[in-house]
């Protein structure tokens, strides 16, 4: 399995750091909460001082989470939501349909509220490879997430209109 290792040391700094909403899924909770955990750590360290932590069902429960709090942030504080969650290939579609809808829900949301909406939601064919990607070390997806809503956040605000 590759490993991404992410160089944190040329994060822009975010000025008047809004909030960043972390959800996550219920299942696998040590694994997703280990992602979740670096990402906040992250954050942090860049500046944000207002994280929310939501624990969801599931997976799927994730976009409708996200949409939500990005419909009642009327004030335009919500910087980004990063979401978590782990799905296990097992013996039906179930793992296909949830992964699918998934994705596609959270691209949705983002589209549809022009905020980043960062996804570490790991499909993976056995419980290990999840873990892997959990571990307490420098490749543990929660670097990747924060890095990713940072840099998004930053580049947002300097490119985007409104």
């Amino acid at each position: 399995m590759a490993k991404t290792l992410v160089d944190l040391s040329h994060l822009p700094r975010i000025e008047a750091p809004g909030r960043i909403a972390i959800l996550q899924s219920k299942w696998y909770p040590e694994i997703v909460g280990s992602m979740a955990a670096v990402c906040e750590r992250v954050l942090r360290d860049a500046g944000y001082q207002r994280i929310e932590q939501h624990v969801l069902p599931g997976s799927l429960e994730l976009p409708l989470a996200a949409k939500d709090l990005l419909a009642a942030d009327v004030a335009g504080e919500l910087d980004a939501v990063v979401c978590f969650g782990v799905i296990v290939k097992g013996e039906t579609l179930h793992f296909e349909m949830i992964s699918a809808e998934c994705m596609r829900g959270l691209g949705a949301v983002s589209l549809e509220y022009r905020r980043p909406v960062v996804v570490e939601v790991l499909p993976v064919f056995d419980i290990e490879d999840a873990r892997a990607r959990a571990a307490d070390d420098e490749y543990n997806k929660g670097y990747e997430a924060a890095a990713a809503a940072i840099e998004m956040v930053h580049w947002r605000r300097a490119n985007a209109p409104g």
